[in-house]
């Protein structure tokens, strides 16, 4: 019998289990964006870092004042691999100079989707992080089986219409459960 093929969690959320000390994830929901046998990559999507788009065009433009929209868009701290490396994880259909089809969503990494944003031209829906987390092979799967994380399929209305602050609680309830309910005490039988 041939062994079954793992099971990936692409296009999914982890939700940091309530015993998450590690200060980086601890109270997270974090959509991953690729997960192979190589390792896997994703977005915190619930952690402002205090930026928004404008503090990031000032850096970028300094001749222009961003206008004044770019100032309510944040920045998520998206992980802490690469702080400095900026993503831009949007709805489909544009195309940039660096841009990755997910499927039901795309990851852009070059400035000009910025640009675009900025300018009125920029993707529907959009989160931008700098950052992102990052899993070694096998990392991520000795993670869930020590219970670190919840996991269920994405949900872009999570990821683009609940506000920041009730994304943890929306992401789990996919799942029917109420953090506030489970133990942070982690326990083997």
């Amino acid at each position: 019998m041939k062994n079954a093929a793992p099971s990936y969690l692409k296009h999914h959320f982890l939700i940091a289990m309530p015993h998450m000390v590690d200060p980086n994830f601890a109270q997270t929901v974090t959509y991953i964006i690729e997960h192979n046998e190589q390792g896997a990559m994703g977005l915190v999507i619930n952690r402002p870092n205090g930026l928004t788009l404008a503090d990031v065009l000032e850096q970028l433009r300094p001749d222009d004042e961003p206008p004044a929209a770019c100032r309510a868009l944040p920045i998520f701290a998206g992980g802490p691999v690469q702080t400095d490396r900026g993503f831009v994880l949007h709805s489909p259909g544009l195309q940039y100079q660096a841009t990755l089809d997910l499927g039901e969503l795309a990851l852009s990494t070059s400035q000009d989707v910025l640009f675009a944003i900025a300018d009125g031209r920029g993707p529907e829906h959009l989160l931008i992080a700098l950052g992102y987390a990052g899993w070694e092979a096998g990392q991520l799967e000795a993670e869930l089986v020590d219970n670190a994380w919840l996991t269920c399929p994405a949900d872009p209305r999570i990821l683009f219409e609940v506000p920041v602050e009730q994304r943890l609680t929306a992401a789990a309830a996919r799942l029917g459960i109420n953090l506030g309910l489970l133990t942070s005490q982690a326990g083997h039988a």
